[in-house]
């Protein structure tokens, strides 16, 4: 899975590489996309570094708290001028900040803090989103920021490695302060604060005080400042977020690999892809996009190998290829580009301190800012949504050229498999159901962060990412993409085999298709259950198959990062 990935720009995207089995090891500032997805999907385990500077940091970062809420015990009932007012320790939260809170209560303010957020609606989330948003979390306290104690982030590896999850709604963030009630509903079930704080421990869900008496640990009291460390950060957003731009990287390679197998079908040529169109307009993802698609459709005996110059002009024929096709590098090269800031985007806030106040426990210092703002998350994600649009709107439009005799260079009507059966149709509704899905994706690509301000808690909050939204959002544009790569590989195989036939005689597009896209036809055919064959094309005729149990097992293939994907991976790893 992980070279599959291909954003390795960005702080700590390219820090660490994993092999199967491999620890995924954290201390701040070292934790990649790949990382996450490997701990979130596949329950890598995790490791708090041994560096002793790193842990030194934050057990100061601790003291400080202490010793500062310990300054601002009452003397003779009055307030001693050793005392630093730090918010959310020697206050209260928010419009209410301006509220002493004394030493005696420091702690229940914290424990108060987890229970008054215990208001998160709908649906769960994915328990991979959750265990992202753990790591994450882990991952930022060890900067040495936050105030907490060292025994927290341990609980929280701890928790992870033994798969146990707690259970997170999907609304309740707006982004501002934090995902404040999603990290409250992790934090709770984290320190046993109550039975109605819930898990899942590896495939049963259970109360939070039975997990803990599984585990063999005790029930914590927070002290103070630790529910705000723990509660004011933009980690579960990030957590989804860094699955989305993995995810995102994974369709990128199979829309390649699917225009590279429509551009075979359609018995396109590669001269649109040269090296010099592209140097003389040399945005990098343009390029990128251009020399890949020359790589995925070199050694074709499908394409027009016109690289060293035209082939002989056949009168009636269009000199050059369609939009679609030939501007392909001049589409894709926004995205490639958009989706490398994303990533950078993602992997910075991975690794960031993300609450408030922050501690800088060599200078003894404590700053009160907003670091806890998501809109870095909250825009990334609505940037991805609106590729994942473009990405939807250019397969569609290949479909189109493929199923239509007019533009296809000879293909039958819809595809058909068997033109001899007059009762006949191929793969008409097939597009219809692609076409059922597409606008859901470009709809998904309209922003959220820009809309509808809240002026939540007083007017203290009131501006506000809507980070958590965004990377939902996210999320189910990817799911939703999945659907609808199906059904574009679908037509890819069809086309392939039919064009085959026209030159060869006989289906097995392997002898003449690209070894690149080769290996993702094989892979496409076997998943839906239709080993290549020289006697008959992927769809022969229509009651044959229900070709609904194909999208199925593609998509499904697709989501958990199968066989489909492994076959398109690398075109943009070495980048």
């Amino acid at each position: 899975m992980d070279k599959a990935f291909s954003g390795n720009s960005g702080r700590g995207a390219s820090g660490q590489e994993y092999e199967a089995g491999d620890p995924v090891v954290i201390r701040g500032d070292n934790l990649t996309i790949n990382g996450v997805v490997r701990v979130a999907r596949y329950k890598a385990s995790v490791r708090i570094t041994e560096e002793e500077e790193v842990l030194r940091r934050v057990e100061a970062s601790n003291a400080y708290i202490i010793n500062a809420t310990q300054a601002c015990r009452p003397v003779m009932g009055a307030i001693p001028p050793t005392c630093r007012p730090i918010y959310g320790v020697t206050t209260g939260f928010g419009g209410m900040a301006n509220v002493f809170i004394s030493p005696e209560m420091a702690g229940e303010l914290q424990q108060n803090l987890i229970f008054f957020h215990k208001v998160g609606a709908g649906k769960r989330l994915p328990l991979s989103d959750v265990r992202a948003a753990m790591l994450i979390r882990a991952n930022s306290h060890l900067l040495g920021f936050s105030g907490l104690r060292l025994e927290l982030i341990r609980r929280i590896i701890t928790f992870l490695n033994a798969n146990v999850t707690p259970h997170v709604r999907e609304f309740g963030s707006i982004g501002a302060s934090g995902d404040l009630t999603p990290l409250a509903a992790i934090t709770g079930a984290l320190i046993g604060l109550d039975e109605s704080f819930t898990v899942d421990f590896d495939g049963e869900e259970i109360d939070s005080l039975t997990a803990l008496a599984r585990l063999g640990l005790p029930r914590l009291e927070l002290l103070a400042k630790e529910g705000l460390a723990m509660i004011n950060g933009t980690c579960v957003m990030t957590g989804i977020a860094a699955q989305c731009v993995h995810d995102a990287w994974s369709l990128l390679n199979l829309a390649m690999g699917a225009h590279a197998l429509f551009i075979q079908g359609l018995n396109g040529t590669n001269q649109s892809f040269h090296p010099f169109i592209h140097k003389n307009k040399p945005h990098p993802g343009q390029m990128q996009a251009a020399a890949s698609m020359l790589q995925l459709l070199e050694g074709s005996g499908l394409i027009r190998n016109e690289l060293e110059g035209r082939l002989e002009y056949e009168m009636g024929k269009l000199i050059q290829d369609r939009y679609s096709i030939r501007c392909l590098p001049q589409y894709l090269g926004p995205l490639v580009d958009g989706l490398d800031m994303v990533t950078r985007q993602v992997t910075t806030e991975m690794n960031s301190a993300s609450d408030n106040p922050l501690i800088d426990p060599d200078k003894g210092m404590d700053y009160h800012g907003g670091n806890f703002l998501g809109q870095y998350i909250g825009v990334a994600m609505d940037q991805l949504r609106y590729y994942l649009g473009l990405m939807a709107k250019h397969l569609d439009v290949q479909i189109a050229l493929l199923i239509t005799p007019e533009f296809s260079n000879g293909l039958p009507p819809c595809l058909i498999g068997n033109t001899d059966r007059k009762v006949n149709m191929g793969l008409k509704a097939l597009q219809i159901c692609g076409n059922s899905i597409m606008p859901l994706i470009t709809f998904y690509g309209q922003s959220l962060v820009d809309r509808f301000p809240t002026h939540a808690e007083q007017f203290n909050q009131n501006i506000n990412s809507l980070g958590l939204g965004s990377a939902n959002l996210a999320r189910q544009s990817i799911e939703t993409f999945h659907q609808y790569m199906a059904v574009a590989l679908m037509f890819g195989v069809q086309a392939v085999d039919l064009r085959t036939y026209l030159v060869a005689g006989h289906y097995d597009a392997r002898t003449l298709l690209s070894s690149a896209s080769s290996a993702l036809y094989e892979a496409v055919r076997e998943v839906a259950g239709r080993p290549p064959s020289p006697d008959r094309p992927y769809i022969r005729n229509d009651y044959e198959q229900p070709l609904e149990e194909h999208i199925r097992r593609i998509a499904a293939d697709i989501g958990t990062g199968g066989r489909i994907p492994q076959s398109a991976a690398g075109y943009w790893s070495e980048r």
